[in-house]
């Protein structure tokens, strides 16, 4: 009898911690890289700050490695990729940017034709977005004199910055701080010139991942966290003032007045993976091996 009292009472233990970790007691643990697509989440970030962890943008890819995070924060072809090769648990639930990338030029007048006559230098050679950003120009019927390819986003902001003759692309938030610098930097938005070739408002860029695992022990906390996160996301244009703050308490941004530049410039916006799945493979169809090889498969996306 005193076992079976011992057992009943082991069982209601262990379903009251069932019950409460399912219940909001659950910490989500969030990974992101430190720029751009860590706004998304900025509002939530700086009230729990010891839940998220904000990394190099070239490392993110060891986060899906680590599986420690419950959500991650990533390019979608490398969570894609990843995903397909069976190293990663991780879905696809949301997309929350659609591209912060700009061609600019300190140029008198610069417009994008000016990208005919002359070297179009590009950042990440043989990624997702160099092939979008030369896609997007060709099926506007702009194709570079020649193109050349420089390391990241800071390093094309610091060629813009230094060479008057230079047209670059770069993205948001380096471009808000090359402009603070020299305000006769004039940009085009990628977004405006793939909307022409695809018909969709950017780009399916970086994506809210989710672990199975967490989605198997604690599935409320999944659910309740991404209703905060399409409110955090909604915020960057909602509430300007709450993410600006937000950003440059986290130091993802350094300092208000860049933020306030850069935030609006960045597309983050929450879409859920099974509705943003079309946009997706419309991205993913430009680059293939970007995504190992083929499309992502119907379970990569989380949802109904």
């Amino acid at each position: 009898m005193k076992k079976f009292l011992l057992l009943i009472l082991a069982s209601a233990l262990a379903l009251s911690a069932l019950s409460a970790q399912d219940s909001g007691t659950y910490a989500i643990k969030v990974s992101a890289p430190n720029g751009a697509p860590a706004l998304s989440l900025a509002t939530l970030a700086v009230k729990n700050p010891e839940n998220y962890t904000f990394v190099a943008a070239d490392t993110i890819s060891a986060e899906f490695a680590n599986n420690n995070a419950d959500f991650i924060i990533a390019p979608i072809n490398a969570g894609a990729k990843l995903y397909k090769m069976g190293k990663s648990t991780y879905k696809l639930a949301a997309v929350v940017t659609w591209g912060n990338l700009y061609f600019a030029s300190q140029k008198k007048n610069f417009k994008l034709k000016d990208i005919k006559k002359t070297e179009l230098t590009l950042f990440g050679e043989n990624t997702i977005n160099s092939s979008i950003a030369l896609a997007a120009l060709e099926k506007n019927k702009i194709k570079a004199k020649s193109v050349s390819y420089l390391a990241g986003a800071a390093n094309t902001q610091a060629l813009l910055l230094s060479d008057a003759d230079s047209i670059v692309l770069t993205a948001e938030p380096a471009l808000s701080a090359a402009r603070m610098k020299n305000p006769k930097i004039i940009s085009y938005a990628l977004n405006d010139l793939y909307k022409k070739a695809t018909g969709f408002d950017g780009f399916a860029q970086a994506g809210l991942f989710v672990r199975s695992e967490t989605v198997e022990k604690n599935p409320q906390a999944v659910a309740d966290f991404l209703v905060q996160a399409e409110e955090s996301c909604k915020k960057c244009s909602s509430t300007l003032s709450e993410v600006v703050s937000a950003a440059v308490e986290l130091k993802i941004l350094p300092n208000a007045k860049i933020a306030e530049s850069a935030i609006p410039n960045c597309a983050i916006r929450f879409v859920k993976a099974k509705e943003a799945k079309a946009q997706v493979e419309t991205a993913a169809n430009i680059d293939i091996k970007q995504y190992g090889g083929t499309l992502p498969a119907d379970d990569f996306y989380f949802g109904k």
